[in-house]
This record gives structure tokens, C-alpha cells and sequence, in this order.
């Protein structure tokens, strides 16, 4: 793991594997590179994986203030040319980490291959949004503790946990959150509107969405899959943090879609 400062601020990355193509990988919120840990050896034999912890998240530089998702985008630019990567390369993302993957395409779309998002976080409805804002309050004020059992039951279902030490580590790691960063991304989520962005993706794009998602269900991601220009959508029996939770299932559907492209 390496650190690296760009674009002012400090990152956590992980470049592993080796081919001529390259895959990004982008964690959801609440999460980090490590989200990744059992998807990345589906990959490392035949393409170059770079994951990193997003800004304010893991053992990335904390952040306070205004974030938008035109900078979080910015970020896997700035680490793709640290690394000189100079080609197209293969997005895939979960839920906020989704929402980045696609603001990536949208932004600099000469940069981009494919695009893979489970759940994508795009946006908090106006009915939801008070609710949100007075939830991050409390977690501002008491910590990441206080929002834990919901995160857990709605984001991992019990249905998921047949393998508790794996959901144990998710849980530990989720704690471990700053929650003033964790509330600065929420609220860039909350101010989010990414409908502009969502329709200026021109790569081949695959939306995924989790039977047993309660915080973004199959409905709202085939509503953002509807948003992009010829996205396909697929439903697949997982969760939210679908990437750490059925890892397996979730490499397959990538590497299956990837090759399609490939092709």
C-alpha cells in the first residue's frame, strides 16, 4: 500500500496485477480499499487493479467542508496519471463509489472503457433528504456507533452473514469512520444532482442492483440504469456493500460484463 498527495489532498492506493488493461476499483461510502480485498484476485492475472481509499474515507486524508462528485472523480484521474496510465481503463464502483464511477465516465470520457456500479448512490430525494441531514447531525455529535445497528441490519442483510468473521471485519472497519468525513460525503450526496452526468456516459455500462439492498433497492438502481444511454441492468441476490459482501458473485458478474466489452 502507498500513499501519494495529489490534487491537495493524501490518498491511500493499491496498484496490484499485471496486463495491458487496467481496472479501477471504488469503494462505497463508509468504506475502503478493503472492501475490495476478495474481488481483486479474480483480476490480477490478466489486468493491472488499482483501488484506493476515496478522499475522507480509510486511511485517506480526512475532509471537512464543501466535496463534490466533479473532485472525486478528479481523484482517479490525478491517480491514473501519477501511475501514467495513459489508455482507457474499466471502472467499477458500489453504491457513492458507483456514483464517482460514473461521474468519472461522464467527465472524462476519453478516459473510460466500461463502467460497473452496484447500487449507485447518485442522489437523496428531496422527501429523504431532512431525515438524512438530521441523522448526520447525530452522528456528527455521538459518533459512528450511533448509526451501526441501521447500516448494518439495512446495508447487510442478515441473510448475508453466513460468513460472521467477514462481516465482523466489515463492521470493525465501518466503525473505524471519521465521522465528520463521513458526514461531509453524505452531504455531498445529499446536494448531489447528477442527472446531466448520467446522460452523458457513452461507454458501455452495466448497472447492478441487490435483492437484499434496504437502503438502495433494485428499484432505484434500474431508475439510474434508465438514466444512462443503453446501460444494462441486472438484479443479483446480494446486498448494499455488495463488493465485501458476496465478493464471488460479484467478480463474476464484473469479469462477465468486462469480456463482453473485451470482445
Amino acid at each position: 500500500m502507498r500513499f501519494v498527495e495529489l490534487n491537495d489532498i493524501a490518498l491511500r492506493y493499491v496498484l496490484s496485477g499485471k496486463g495491458e488493461r487496467t481496472l479501477v476499483l471504488v469503494h462505497e461510502m463508509g468504506g475502503s480499499l478493503e472492501s475490495w480485498d476478495e474481488v481483486v484476485p479474480h483480476f490480477e492475472g490478466a489486468r493491472r487493479v488499482l483501488r484506493y481509499d476515496t478522499r475522507g474515507a480509510g486511511m485517506s486524508q480526512k475532509v471537512r467542508g464543501e466535496l463534490t462528485f466533479e473532485t472525486m472523480a478528479s481523484d482517479i484521474a490525478g491517480l491514473l496519471d501519477m501511475l501514467r496510465t495513459t489508455g482507457k481503463v474499466a471502472v467499477v464502483g458500489v453504491a457513492v463509489g458507483g456514483a464517482i464511477a460514473l461521474q468519472f465516465a461522464a467527465q472524462y470520457p476519453e478516459r473510460a472503457s466500461a463502467v460497473v456500479v452496484g447500487s449507485p448512490a447518485t442522489g437523496i430525494s428531496l422527501a429523504r433528504r431532512a431525515a438524512a441531514l438530521e441523522r448526520l447531525a447525530k452522528i456528527e455529535a455521538g459518533g459512528m456507533a450511533f448509526a451501526v445497528e441501521d447500516a448494518m441490519l439495512n446495508g447487510y442483510a442478515p441473510e448475508l452473514r453466513d460468513d460472521t468473521g467477514r462481516f465482523e471485519r466489515f463492521r470493525a472497519r465501518w466503525l473505524g469512520n471519521d465521522p465528520l468525513s463521513y458526514a461531509t460525503i453524505w452531504r455531498m450526496l445529499a446536494n448531489a444532482d447528477m442527472q446531466k452526468a448520467l446522460s452523458e456516459v457513452r461507454c458501455p455500462t452495466l448497472v447492478i442492483g441487490g435483492s437484499l439492498d434496504r437502503v438502495r433497492p433494485p428499484p432505484m438502481a434500474q431508475e439510474v440504469a434508465k438514466a444512462i444511454p443503453g446501460a444494462r441492468y441486472v438484479e443479483l441476490c446480494t446486498g448494499h456493500y455488495m463488493a465485501a459482501q458476496t465478493p464471488d458473485l460479484i467478480a463474476d458478474g464484473i469479469e462477465e460484463f468486462l469480456r463482453s466489452v473485451d470482445a
